[in-house]
């Protein structure tokens, strides 16, 4: 299979039901916004060991099947994958464990206290962009629900991850002390 198709030279490019749009459409910056996501939360995949990660293939198997209808304009001739029912549920008991152990936090906080963490940071305000993006889409046409709610519960999750990561590594949170 060839890689280069040359068909998107032009600043074009085709949408799963085939039709051409310019690489700057609205669909693409949200589609292309979980491929960004998806990235980051595989290099944070690759550093963490995978108890600090729960759910971490579930998810970016869900942003890839999510990706997927975004990539599409009107009612599609072929089937879309299903999205995963129960990880949204999953994701929020996972943060309400986390959050019991966890110190409660009173002020905001400010990334770098871990390494790890600051990926996990990082991830958590490219989901906050990829929701920003689909929330627009779907200010001009309809996007499932359930994708704009998985990326909110998502980025929670990753915060509270984040906090996680420092507190498992005994890296005290970085309070944001504002000067006034």
């Amino acid at each position: 299979m060839k890689i280069y198709t040359k068909t998107g030279d032009h600043g074009q490019t085709s949408l799963l039901s085939g039709s051409r749009v310019s690489k700057a459409e609205l669909r693409l910056e949200a589609y292309g916004t979980f491929d960004e996501l998806n990235s980051h939360l595989g290099v944070l995949a690759a550093t963490l060991p995978s108890d600090q990660f729960p759910y971490a293939q579930a998810i970016q198997s869900e942003l890839f099947a999510m990706g997927s209808h975004l990539a599409v304009e009107g009612t599609p001739d072929f089937p879309l994958p299903k999205f995963n029912e129960d990880l949204v549920g999953q994701l929020e008991r996972q943060i309400d464990q986390w959050n019991e152990i966890l110190p409660e936090l009173k002020s905001f906080i400010l990334p770098g206290a871990h390494p790890q963490s600051a990926h996990c940071h990082v991830a958590r305000t490219v989901c906050r962009r990829s929701e920003r993006r689909v929330v627009a889409l779907n200010d001009e046409v309809e996007v499932a629900l359930d994708i704009i709610t998985f990326v909110n519960r998502l980025s929670d999750f990753l915060f509270v991850m984040a906090r996680w990561i420092d507190f498992s590594n005994g890296a005290p949170d970085r309070i944001w002390t504002p000067k006034y």
